[in-house]
């Protein structure tokens, strides 16, 4: 994904989103077997948006705090965890 679409995805305003257009994240499903960056892509592919998604009909929106991690990063340390 290209850092420009990245940006674009974050700067999504949960006010004006179409739910319907975000992915319910208790329908996206993590590979255990698959290596750390096909995770990370399928989770992606799956999303669509790594900022916004929905947990149960609520929209949610991430941030990340200006710590020099990038999203990848975050996903590893997330991935890893579970």
């Amino acid at each position: 994904m290209e850092i420009q679409t990245l940006k674009e995805l974050a700067d999504v305003d949960i006010q004006t989103v179409a739910k319907e257009s975000l992915v319910d994240i208790k329908n996206v499903r993590i590979d255990g077997s698959l290596s750390r960056e096909e995770r990370i892509s399928d989770y992606i592919r799956q999303v669509r948006n790594p900022y916004c998604v929905q947990c149960n009909g609520i929209i949610v929106k991430m941030n990340f705090s200006q710590s020099g991690e990038t999203l990848e990063d975050k996903l590893t340390n997330y991935f890893l965890s579970t």
